[in-house]
């Protein structure tokens, strides 16, 4: 497909291509154990062809071997092995420094637990690149890319289709029930304040939490503690909207792009605040006993993450509970394609 203006099926080319290579090129580093980098630039790169596939859906026919699910699968293994480099990481980088010596030699059974499930999830990880799945994945992706099969959409110009592909995701999350977490429609009502539509080109971190009502840290980890899981399903949600949103990026508005930032940092809290549970279960289990009877101190640092990134949600909570940011987002999904030059 050759044309100055790019077609559906161009774009699902180019984007699987980058992604593909982007895999490919962490390959080695990631079955020599070298570098955590190479793990979470890999698995990265999988969740990206992963958006391809759901992107450009309409576009493209993909062979089996390189379906949306056998990509998740493979995704999935190598994302128990990059969770367990992250949680060591927190550990080791920033909650046992700051945590008294005895607490450290009691958490020794934990780190123990953790080295052993590292090594089971190395092993899978290996199995895995080695493996049929995966290289029937690799062959059957470079030859799609040597000669792909579209649909009759790939033909179409980018910009007819791109509100199609982009809004059912962005209209999915505007729904999740996890924006109304510790808060009813009342008191949404009283702390959303009627944005003007221009305050969508500002990123999120000039919101001031401060705005918003200020609750107790054991308030916040009550709410945490009976509606975490509509919070971690807004994750999902984000994350998905965010990687879609990133493959037309340099096709929108400088609104888009803040849009687009509001969604990386909104994953990066909900992230921390869900990192910081896992932590915490993760302890308990493999010491058998609540852990923050074990060690007071690390679990006042987590509760202090949680309540800091608690504050830092209630902004974005508020802004994207304001109708007038909500449509501006729609409408920048809808209207702001700008034309390549």
């Amino acid at each position: 497909m050759t044309s100055s203006i790019p077609s559906f099926g161009d774009r699902a080319h180019s984007a699987i291509e980058t992604h593909v290579k982007h895999i490919l090129k962490h390959e080695e580093e990631v079955l020599g154990d070298r570098d955590p980098e190479a793990l979470h630039q890999m698995r990265v790169g999988m969740r990206r062809l992963r958006s391809d596939t759901v992107g450009f859906a309409a576009a493209v026919i993909l062979p089996k071997p390189a379906q949306n699910s056998k990509i998740g699968k493979m995704a999935r293994t190598l994302g128990v092995l990059r969770d367990i480099d992250v949680m060591q990481a927190l550990l080791d980088e920033d909650l046992l420094p700051n945590c008294p010596q005895k607490e450290r030699d009691r958490l020794q059974p934990a780190l123990k637990t953790l080295a052993k499930r590292r090594k089971t999830a190395r092993k899978d990880a290996e199995a895995l690149l080695l493996g049929k799945s995966y290289n029937k994945f690799k062959g059957a992706i470079q030859e799609w890319l040597q000669h792909p099969q579209y649909s009759p959409y790939a033909t179409l110009p980018i910009a007819t289709v791109l509100a199609d592909v982009l809004l059912p995701s962005v209209s999915r999350l505007l729904l999740e029930p996890g924006w109304w977490v510790g808060l009813s429609a009342e008191t949404s009502a009283e702390t959303s304040p009627e944005a003007s539509p221009e305050a969508s080109s500002e990123t999120s971190s000039e919101t001031s939490p401060e705005t918003s009502p200020q609750i107790s840290r054991e308030e916040v980890e009550d709410i945490l503690l009976q509606q975490g899981k509509d919070l971690h399903e807004l994750r999902k949600q984000t994350k998905r909207v965010r990687y879609l949103m990133t493959i037309f990026a340099d096709l929108y508005s400088p609104t888009y792009q803040a849009y687009l930032a509001d969604m990386k940092e909104l994953q990066e809290i909900l992230g921390h605040l869900q990192d910081s549970y896992v932590m915490g279960e993760f302890l308990s289990e493999a010491l058998n006993k609540d852990f923050a009877k074990v060690a007071p101190e690390l679990a006042q640092q987590l509760r202090e993450t949680r309540y800091q990134n608690w504050l830092r949600w209630q902004g974005l909570q508020r802004r994207y509970l304001s109708p007038p940011i909500r449509q501006v987002f729609r409408s920048e999904v809808l209207n702001g394609y700008q034309a390549q030059s």
